[in-house]
Parts: C-alpha cells; structure tokens; sequence
C-alpha cells in the first residue's frame, strides 16, 4: 500500500515520530505506549486483549475498552492529518484479531534493522565476512538508545519489547564476530560495551567483548572487563566462567587474539526427540506453513485436547532435526497432565542441564541462576528444543534459548499470547478433512477394510468429530478385532453417542484440560452442550448460565483460549460434538 513518505518512527530508542521536518506530539503515556506496541509488531494484528494487558498490567478498569479506542482515534487522526472524523484510514486499522499498523520497511527503524541483520547473515552465510560487517554495523546504528524510552515502564516492561532488546544483542554478537575476522574489531566496540549493559550475564557477549578490546591493543581494558563479568556470574548466579569466556580470557593473556573466539565443542549431544509418527497422516498445509515461513527462533502450535499437536510437533521437528547438530531437546511440561502438576521451569531445568552434560554438583540453586546457566551453557550452539504441553508463558519463558542458533517448538492447548507478543510464530491446527481422516482410519486397520464399508467408515469418521485421538481409540479397538465388521463399530459409536464411554481417552483429555480451568469457566462450560452452536453468543451464554453479560463474554474468551470453544466468528462461538458430550455429562454430574 502507498505510505506518505515523510512519515517516520522510531522505536530503538526514545519513542519518537515525525512527519516531514516536524516531530509528532504523541499524546498522553498510556497513547506513547500503545503506538510503541503497535510500531514492536508492525503489519502484524495486536489481540485487543494484549493492548489492554500491556497499559493496565495491574489490572484493568471498566473503561479500558473504551480508552484504547479513544486512543486509536487519535493516532489515526495524527499519523493521517485531515483523515475524515469516524475513518478507518489506512494505517490503523481493526480487524478480528487486533488492531494492525501499516508501515513500509523504510519508515521505522526496527524494521529497517531487521532488514539489515538479514542481509548481513546471508552475506555471512557464504563466506563474505567484510560486507557482513558493514550491514551488521548499520543494523545496529539504527539503536539509539534504551528500546521505546519514553513510555510508561510497566508498558515498558512487556515481553515484545524485551524481545526487541534480545534481537539487539543477538546481532551485536553475530557483528562481533565478524569484525574480529575482519581484522577491525574497533567498528564494534561501542555497540558491544551497550549490549553488556543491557544483558550483563550474556557469556557469550563478553566472550566478545574481551577480545574486541584486546584486539584493539586494550589488553588491560579486556582482562578488567574478564574480572568485572567473573565477579558478576558469582555474585548473581554463583556460577564460574563457562569454556567461552575462559577460553577467550586465556587467548588474551596468551596475546593469541586475532580472530573470532574457537567454537567449543557441545558438552554433550542429546538426542530425546520421540521417534517419528508411523501413522502420520495429513496435515499438508500446516507443514507447508512451517516449511515456507521465514526464520522464527521459536513456533507455538496449539489447539483443542486430541487435535494432534504433539504429533505434528514430532512429525516436523524430526524433518528439519539435521539443522541442528548440537542435537535435540525434548521435555513433557505436563501441563496438562490427568494425573501430576505442570512441571515448574526450575524442575525442567534441573531435567535439562544435565542432559546437556552439566554435572549435578554444578547447578545453582534458584530458578533465575539456573536460568543463566543453561542460556550459558546453550550459546553458539545450534540445538533443537520441543517443549510439549505447555501450559502457560511463565512455565515456557525460562526454557527459552538466548542463542539465535536454537529453534524451540511449543505445543499447548492454550493461546499463550505472551509467547506470541514475544515473537512466537503460532500455528493453530484444526480439524483434519474428511478424506484426511478416513485415511488415518485406514492408515491403522488397513486400507481393505474402509475400502469395503465405505459408509460405515464415514459414519465412524463422523461420530469421532474427525478428531485425530478420537479416530486412533477407535482404529486401535478395530485393529485388535479385524474380523469385526466396521459398521458394528459405528452402531457402537451409535449407541454410546449420549456418553464418551466408547471414547474414555477423549473424556481424560477433555477432563484434563476442565480441571485446569479457572472455577467460573469450568461451571460455564457445563451447560454449553445444551446452546452452544454456530450462534452461541455471550448474550445466550450468559441466559444459560445465569451470569452478566460481560461476564459470560470474558469466560467464553477463556474457554476459546483454552480452545474448549472456538470463535467461529467475532463474538459467536461453537463447541466440537464430542466436548458438547463431555459437557453434557458434566452437567448430568450431582
């Protein structure tokens, strides 16, 4: 879309936009800092409840809705002079899953960045070391200072925007060493000396930095900066120097420095993932969606219990594993789990350090020391992580790598929007096909067998909702008697369509998620499977259940976060067949 091209913003650094020669007056606080949400994820939709989550983290009022459109008004109004009053304009507009700003690649700053940072990698990436440098230099020019100044720090302290100042020493490091095998480490030395600030236990970094000021003839600036960071990791993660940062403290000591720091070799390399799916069958467009996305460090696949997540999960993970020779990583979160708690972050880090060969007598005690470690101990590797069953951000965000050579898979049933603002790439699966899910039925019982009672197979298909666990519980009971007719399987699923007793690891699934949900979710989701069809909405939701409307309409965004229920469309919301069951026996519960 055509852009005014005197409009411009910046975000790395003090919050600023101006058009033409003038510099905007961006209104009160809480308005600075929806503008720098919306500038973090430019040409991408932002949940309205993220806005609201974002300007009012200790709880919103009454009139946050209210506000933020207000809010929006105006930043149409001063991005568009003249814009007619009640326009939607063309830079910000509202759609079903947020509000999106439109911006070309050369009007802001972390866009412009961005862009850089991957042309230097490509340049990088075969073998071009000298224009690497130059664009990894005028990358990191665009940073002028702390991400977003200006605005409100609680708003300030969202996730995106420290997402923002991880991709800033993520480059930093990636520039360092090409300096260093340029022979002109002084191009770097100001953006290094500010990316330790901004991540001082970043191993890494240091590493880095010491040898840039060694090789710039400041040997005793580098060996004070060694004992500076030494000091810092036992104070704060009572930990000593990893092999990285003791190896480039000895080749100064050694006067050795000259180029880029040896990669050391992996402390171990893991190979946990589960082994790859035999009856994978389908989902095409969901793997030519991962296939063809750009670079993403970490992908969020979610939906409903029984959808098939972990399986594609594995599917996937198995097929790019050769990306990652440092091996790869695979821990069960439980969140979900029928009969144990979610795994705390400090339990599975506890499960990964030593998996990753670091000796029990060398963990810290205390989530955040454990935390460094293992970001420590992960960097300038190329790993792969699955963390399966996730059930919120918090459980998920210290498992985290810091190193942009990791790739981290997450499977959850809930949307975990922080993870998303953070820079996940979310992939939500829905139901397979039909003819998708009749081949898995065959892919189990054989092809024969379907081919020869085509009906009852489709009204197998049918009574299952084409839910993928639904169809492997029912193709595993017909496995085991291959002399049973498929059409006495459906009257069976016939008979027992009023129940999931046919189907009891659907009901466990389904069960495991109604026992995590807050109290006045779950008591909404009982009577759903009297209304909930294509028209439920929060007026009839909140008929059923006896509650305000608002209040029936915060609960359904619950249930659809947890995907129990699906928005089918904005504000309307419908159930699959086998949870309206579910609720349905719930409801019959005393």
């Amino acid at each position: 879309m055509a852009h005014d091209e005197s409009l411009r913003f910046e975000v790395l650094g003090p919050l600023r936009a101006t058009l033409g020669q003038s510099e905007l007056d961006l209104g009160f606080p809480q308005q600075r800092a929806l503008l720098a949400l919306l500038l973090a994820r430019a040409g991408r939709p932002v949940p309205v409840g993220e806005i609201v989550a974002a300007l009012w983290p200790g709880g919103a009022p009454a009139s946050a809705m209210n506000v933020v459109r207000r809010y929006v008004g105006a930043l149409r109004r001063l991005l568009e002079p003249g814009l007619p009053p009640r326009a939607p304009g063309r830079r910000l507009s509202r759609g079903a899953d947020g509000y999106r700003l439109e911006a070309a690649e050369d009007e802001v700053d972390l866009l412009r960045f961005r862009d850089l940072t991957r042309r230097a990698k490509r340049e990088a990436a075969t073998g071009r070391p000298e224009p690497a440098l130059r664009h990894f230099v005028e990358a990191l020019d665009e940073w002028r200072g702390p991400v977003v100044a200006g605005i409100p720090s609680p708003a300030r302290d969202h996730a995106v925007f420290a997402e923002i100042e991880r991709e800033l020493v993520r480059t930093t490091v990636m520039a360092a060493d090409a300096a260093l095998l340029c022979g002109t480490p002084e191009h770097v030395l100001p953006h290094l000396g500010r990316a330790a600030r901004l991540d001082p236990l970043n191993e890494s970094l240091h590493a880095r930095n010491v040898l840039a000021l060694a090789a710039c003839g400041r040997q005793a600036e580098a060996l004070a900066a060694y004992e500076s960071v030494r000091l810092l990791l036992g104070r704060e993660l009572g930990v000593a120097p990893g092999a990285e940062l003791t190896e480039a403290h000895t080749r100064v000591l050694r006067q050795e420095v000259g180029s880029v720091p040896r990669k050391r070799e992996p402390l171990a390399r893991p190979a946990q993932l589960p082994p790859t799916p035999k009856q994978f069958i389908g989902r095409k467009a969901e793997l030519d969606s991962l296939r063809t996305a750009p670079d993403c460090s970490t992908v969020l696949l979610t939906g409903m219990p029984g959808i098939g997540k972990t399986t594609l999960a594995v599917r996937w993970a198995h097929e790019v594993a050769e990306r990652y020779p440092d091996g790869q990583l695979h821990v069960n979160l439980r969140g979900f789990d029928p009969l144990n708690d979610p795994l705390t972050p400090e339990a599975a880090l506890r499960f990964l350090l030593p998996v990753l060969g670091v000796p029990g007598h060398r963990l810290p005690s205390g989530p955040d020391a454990l935390t460094g470690l293992y970001r420590s101990v992960l960097s300038g590797r190329r790993m792969l992580l699955l963390l399966d069953d996730a059930f919120d951000t918090e459980q998920v965000r210290a498992l985290l790598p810091a190193s942009p050579g990791c790739l981290t898979l997450i499977t959850s049933r809930r949307g975990l929007s922080g993870l998303v603002a953070a820079g996940a790439r979310p992939l939500r699966l829905d139901l397979p096909s039909t003819a998708d899910a009749l081949a898995v039925l065959a892919r189990h019982i054989g092809r024969e067998r379907p081919a020869a009672e085509l009906p009852a197979a489709q009204e197998i298909v049918a009574h299952c909702g084409r839910l993928p666990l639904a169809l492997a519980v029912v193709a595993a009971r017909a496995a085991a008697r291959p002399g049973l007719p498929l059409a006495a399987v459906a009257a069976e699923l016939r008979r027992s369509r009023h129940g999931l007793d046919a189907l009891a690891d659907v009901r466990t699934a389904f069960a495991a998620s109604y026992q995590r949900l807050p109290d006045a979710a779950a008591r909404l989701l009982r009577p759903l499977s009297v209304g909930c069809g294509p028209d439920l909405t929060a007026d009839a939701a909140a008929a059923l259940a006896g509650l305000s409307v608002r209040t029936a309409g915060r609960l359904l965004e619950e249930l659809a976060d947890a995907h129990l229920v699906d928005e089918s469309e904005p504000g309307r919301y419908t159930a699959h067949a086998l949870l309206r069951v579910f609720a349905a026996e719930l409801d019959r519960r005393p």
